[in-house]
This record gives C-alpha cells, structure tokens and sequence, in this order.
C-alpha cells in the first residue's frame, strides 16, 4: 500500500514523487493523461512544456541559475532531465520538450517506488495527499478544495508563443546572434528600423484577440499577470513598452547596417536540431489568423510556416499566505501538501523546486526526521517564505529573482559582483543546511 498520493505527474508532481521514492517511501502517483488532458496540454508523457522551452539562465550569478544548481544539490529529476534534453539556447538552459518529457516519464515509470495510476481525481483522497495538480486543475477538483479551505481561487491568464520553422526564416534579414556575444549564434534576430516598427506596432495594437472559454474566465474575472503578458496587452501600454521588453536591441548589430536595430525579435531554438524556433516574449492571444497577419510583417518572418500558434489560458493558484506553511502543508490539516505552480510560486523550475520540498519534507515527517529548513539566505528558502507569509491582499505568484534575498551585510558595488556575492553564500546556507540535516 502506497503511503502517499501525489495528484499530477507534472514538474511538481514528479519531483515529489522522487523525493519521496529516495527516503524509501511508497507513492501512488495520479494523473489522468492520456485518458484525459487539459485545454492547454497536448503530450501524453509527464512534464509537459507548455509556454515554453527555456528553463532561463544558466549562469550561477543569476536567479534562475541559482535557483537550479539549489535543486541539483536537492537532487532535482527535473534539472538532471533538462541537461540531458538540452538544446543550444545563449546562457538560458532550453530542452528538447518531448524527449524532456519522456526521460522523465520512463523514470517515474521505472521506479518501482512509484505506482502509476492514469486517473482523474474529483475530490480529495483519504490518507496522505500531496496536491500537485497545475495551472489548469479540473473544475470537481477545485470546488474540493475550495471547500476545503473555505477561500476562492485567484485567477491570472498565462499566454504561450508561437513557433515557427527554421527554414522559412529569410536569413538575408534576420542574423544568428547572442546578446552581447554570450552563447554564440543561439538566437535569430528580427531586426526593425523605426518605419517597419510603427506599422509592425499599428497592427498589433488594433489586431483582434481570440475569445477566452469559459474554463479560462470563472465569473468572467479576467486579470493578465505580469510576467507572461500577451505582447498584444504590452504593447497597448505604450509605443516605445516593447521596444524595453522582449523587442529590446540592445547588446546586438544588425550586420547588414553595422548598427544597433530600432527593435527586435528574437527566435529561439525549440529542439536539437533547429528546425523550429519559438518568437521570444511574444506570447499572446491574437487569433491565429490575426498572428499569421501581424507576426509576418516580422523583418525575415514574411512567409513564416507556424507549426503553432500562441494560446492562452487560466492559471490557477492558492491564495497561500494563512492556507499554506513554508514547507507546503495545508495548515488546517497537515496530511494534505501541495506543489507546484498552484501553490504560488511562477515558473516551470520554481514549480519542480516547490515539488521536490513538498516531498522531501514529507518524506522527512513520515520517516520522523527533524525538518529540513532552508535558510531565508537561499534562493529556495526565500521564495518558499514569500509563500508562507506574502500578503494575503493581492498575493500573486513569485519567482525566483534577487530581490527577495536578504541583503548583504556589506555593500558590494557592481550588479555582477553582487549577485555572484549573493549565489556563494546562498549555496554556502544551503550546504550547512544539508549538512546539519544528515
């Protein structure tokens, strides 16, 4: 008999499991692909990548380069997988989506700690339950538990990109290049002059966007977040906002002028053998004959073949702060755990670390270990303390960024130098952290 249930085989869900199988725990592992899939997922394997590729930075003085080497010394699945399945990308780490998804699958299906149930789950479990159900947990699901923390959901919209073959690419207008020369020739780039921009900006702002079902506006709440904002609700905020955004020049020559473009945008790899290259930042909700109309007018992207289109959807998440603790026990009753995006946290490695310390704490408790507590000094302990004790009044989703770490007792001149100040004694926490835990 499986001494915990976690519910969802995605990035949160599967590192929870593997937390679990590592301390010699028993798991009964739920998801109901590919009997049934949400709006937004197409894969049958588990982890699917939905928005997109990249996994961000991989330099250590950043936050999201920071935030994986935490996971890799945690022993994170996922970071292990995404090294394996990575495809070149600049600094960022970017992955082979479906060969992601299948070293990770036939890992949990290999573990003969895990038992793989393909089910969907309506109301909440007796026993042990870990809930790591995603953006996009079913509507019986929700209203179980909605009633059992007596609060409403909050909604935000979340928005994927398009993607685009390599070779209806015009490279006499677009160029390879990284910015700043980091990583090589990863990324092509679209470049503007200031007359192709203003029509380009003109068509977006006016172009029509594609009505939301009604699993994506629950009482017709409709409120984009921040950090994956469709291109088309940017660039309504202002002129020159994508010009500061995702189509920012900087750090980038245009050789056919020998001069920094006006604007740009940039393609990234979507698999080992570039063939596909998703657009970067332009995630958006047009509809798909408004994209093939305005995403044309790109400099080098006028006979564009879109092997996808952007979408969007609902993400949906806990209003955790009072509901959640920092080791993601439900408060009012500590058998149940969540993880992953639905706990607060933004970000597909954010959602797998929020999974592999919702397992190893209770793997921990269920083996009566003292509890491993990250140091507010980490990247990990300061993002599961925005969680535990955020504000309940506008609480929104976090990732992982150098803002929320505590500061440096001394003061360190230059942003680099500071983050890489930062990163060492982080990992410095986090080593005695784990060393005090064995």
């Amino acid at each position: 008999m499986s001494a915990v249930r976690v519910i969802g085989a995605g990035l949160a869900g599967c590192e929870a499991a593997h937390q679990l199988s590592l301390y010699g725990i028993k798991v009964e592992l739920i998801d109901m692909k590919p009997k049934k899939f949400t709006p937004a997922h197409k894969y049958p394997g588990f982890c699917e990548l939905v928005c997109s590729n990249s996994l961000k930075a991989e330099r250590l003085a950043s936050a999201a380069g920071l935030l994986k080497e935490e996971m890799r010394r945690l022993g994170s699945l996922t970071v292990e997988a995404a090294y394996k399945t990575k495809v070149p990308a600049g600094g960022s780490l970017s992955v082979n989506r479906e060969d992601f998804s299948d070293l990770i699958t036939k890992a949990v299906k290999d573990d003969t700690n895990i038992t793989v149930v393909c089910d969907e789950v309506t109301d909440i479990p007796d026993g042990n339950v870990i809930i790591a159900t995603g953006p996009l947990t079913s509507e019986p699901l929700s209203r179980a538990i909605s009633a059992l923390i007596g609060k409403d959901y909050l909604y935000f919209h979340d928005a994927a990109a398009p993607i685009v073959t390599a070779e209806s690419v015009d490279m006499s207008v677009a160029f390879a290049a990284s910015r700043y020369g980091r990583g090589g020739e990863d990324y092509l780039n679209c470049p503007f002059t200031e007359e192709e921009y203003s029509d380009f900006y003109g068509a977006l702002i006016s172009a029509e966007t594609a009505p939301l079902h009604d699993f994506d506006t629950p009482g017709g709440d409709y409120t984009v977040y921040e950090g994956c904002m469709p291109i088309e609700a940017l660039a309504k905020r202002g002129k020159d906002c994508p010009r500061f955004g995702p189509m920012k020049p900087v750090g980038l020559t245009d050789p056919r002028t020998g001069r920094r473009p006006y604007a740009v945008v940039q393609l990234r790899k979507e698999n080992v053998s570039g063939s596909l290259y998703n657009l970067v930042g332009f995630q958006t909700n047009l509809k798909f004959g408004e994209q093939k109309r305005v995403f044309s007018m790109i400099p080098g992207l006028k006979n564009a073949e879109f092997m996808r289109y952007g979408v969007m959807h609902r993400n949906t998440y806990l209003n955790s702060p009072g509901i959640l603790n920092s080791r993601f026990e439900l408060i009012s009753d500590p058998r149940i755990s969540f993880a992953g995006q639905i706990t607060g946290v933004e970000g597909y490695m954010e959602s797998a670390a929020s999974g592999i310390y919702a397992g190893l704490s209770f793997a921990r408790k269920l083996k009566g270990l003292p509890p491993l507590i990250l140091p507010r000094d980490t990247m990990l302990g300061s993002l599961f303390d925005y969680v535990e004790n955020g504000s309940p009044s506008g609480f929104q989703p976090m990732g992982a960024n150098m803002g929320i770490l505590p500061d440096l007792p001394e003061k360190i001149k230059g942003k680099q130098e500071k983050y890489e100040a930062l990163a060492a004694r982080s990992l410095r926490a986090l080593d005695e952290a784990l060393k005090e835990a064995t």
